[in-house]
């Protein structure tokens, strides 16, 4: 990325995995802008670390689930930002419990923030996206391996990451826009601490036995972000300590 003129958008970039790519996007060179749903306190915070490294910041209030306010967040970046480069599709939920006890409302919001939301961003995005753009979401591995009950809605909206990218990748390479997904493994944020009561059973499928960092997955999406994966598109990459292997 070049100082100059990478200006990123992440969704859902306030905690946790989201915010480590904004900070890790910010400090590789680009502009961010990125979405929250409801914690203004830490968009400020985070928006504050993009600025302390020399970038501009712009968080924008948005839940993924609606699709006008999605739209309208990759055109007030394009706007307010002078372009977009990068466009990540970070923010998700985590719907879990028995099978049955699923509601069609919330089939329906997971749908919509693991499904609709990148589709409809990244048609959006396609108005400013040029030649060396950048699609990348963020998936899971356990649409690849369902290691415990109870992930049924979780795995059916996340899978959809997988054909989208596969299928964009292809109808965007002669723009020489590359599309890619990361599907992280356990994670230590918030939505899935360290600490947690589930966290021993999640080190027991991991191969190195613990849990990875935000800024791990951060790493490889700046990587994907940059020149040198510029070849790269249409794969599916998963960063999981081995939970898959």
């Amino acid at each position: 990325m070049t100082s100059s003129t990478t200006v990123a958008l992440v969704t859902g970039g306030s905690r946790g995995i989201g915010a480590a790519i904004a900070r890790k996007l910010a400090a590789a060179g680009a502009d961010v802008a990125f979405t929250y749903q409801r914690d203004e306190v830490a968009a400020k915070s985070v928006a504050a670390d993009i600025e302390a490294l020399g970038r501009r910041a712009l968080p924008i209030r948005a839940d993924s689930a609606d699709a006008a306010q999605v739209v309208a967040a990759v055109g007030r970046t394009a706007r307010e930002l002078g372009g977009l480069n990068v466009l990540v599709n970070n923010a998700g939920i985590f719907p879990a419990k028995p099978y049955e006890e699923f509601g069609v409302d919330e089939i329906d919001r997971a749908l919509n923030i693991h499904a609709r939301a990148p589709f409809v961003a990244g048609q959006a995005a396609l108005a400013h996206l040029g030649e060396g753009g950048r699609i990348i979401s963020i998936g899971s591995n356990l649409t690849d391996r369902a290691l415990f009950g109870g992930l049924a809605l979780y795995n059916l909206s996340k899978s959809a990451l997988n054909g989208y990218t596969k299928a964009l990748a292809r109808e965007l390479g002669p723009r020489g826009i590359t599309v890619n997904l990361v599907q992280p493994g356990p994670t230590d944020t918030d939505m899935n601490p360290a600490g947690s009561e589930h966290a021993p059973a999640q080190r027991d499928f991991n191969a190195l036995g613990r849990f990875g960092a935000a800024e791990d997955v951060a790493d490889l999406v700046a990587f994907l972000a940059g020149p040198s994966a510029r070849t790269i598109t249409g794969e599916i990459i998963t960063i999981d300590g081995g939970t898959n292997a």
